[in-house]
């Protein structure tokens, strides 16, 4: 599956983006969305993931607390809303896919399919 990340940009801390993941080539039905992000010189790390029911895991209750993942499964796309934005938000985000059912999935090496990355940048 062809993956197509936007919505990145700058924002000022406490405020929204909104990201946005338009798959191809496949239906999703079988796959498991997830948002990853890498900050400059860290290693990529797992931000939350949605399954084909709506079942959803976040990296941290504050992460939850924060964004909101989902999915149009008629559209083929995955949007991670985040609010209260913080600088450590800062990163490239990277939507991602994997063939399954389960949410448990939160290691970059799970997910076969990549999308670009877009970066957001939240100023202080």
């Amino acid at each position: 599956v062809q993956l197509q990340a936007s919505g990145g940009g700058l924002a000022q801390a406490g405020g929204s983006l909104r990201l946005s993941c338009a798959a191809s080539g496949r239906t999703l039905s079988d796959y498991v969305m997830g948002w990853f992000r890498q900050a400059p010189g860290k290693e990529r790390e797992f931000v939350a993931a949605i399954n084909w029911t709506g079942g959803r895991a976040f990296r941290t209750p504050s992460m939850q607390g924060r964004m909101t993942i989902s999915r149009d499964n008629a559209k083929n796309t995955v949007t991670l809303q985040m609010n209260s934005l913080k600088p450590e938000d800062t990163a490239v985000y990277y939507c991602a896919a994997r063939v399954g059912h389960r949410v448990g999935y939160e290691r970059a090496n799970e997910y076969s399919d990549w999308g670009q990355g877009t970066l957001v940048t939240v100023s202080s």
